[in-house]
């Protein structure tokens, strides 16, 4: 079985402006494309992620959810790692070390 898989590349500060996008972008994504399985927020290009953004990534991952489909993170650097444990959003969206990580756990299992 072929997964249908969407990779988000957000870049910079994910603050409110671009968190908004972040999760605009997400439900237009859920939107259009029928029988999404997994939708990967690739945060090797963000800096730094405030509670605004921390917000948005939790919004998308509920879209994503309820349209069936799972979401997950890689490639956090150090400062958005400690932030999702701080918060325990490391509970709720899984965070891989880099893409390759992400194809060994996600892709390869199904």
């Amino acid at each position: 079985m072929k997964i249908k898989l969407t990779i988000i590349e957000p870049s910079g500060i994910l603050d409110a402006i671009r968190g908004n996008q972040l999760r605009r972008e997400v439900s237009d994504i859920v939107t259009r494309q029928t029988g999404l399985d997994v939708l990967l927020i690739d945060l090797k290009d963000v800096s730094f992620i405030d509670s605004s953004g921390l917000g948005a990534l939790v919004s998308a991952m509920q879209i994503v959810r309820n349209a069936n489909a799972k979401l997950f993170v890689c490639s956090a650097s150090s400062q958005v790692k400690m932030l999702f444990e701080l918060t325990k959003v490391d509970r709720i969206i899984q965070n891989f070390a880099d893409r390759d990580e992400f194809q060994r756990h996600v892709l390869s299992v199904q």
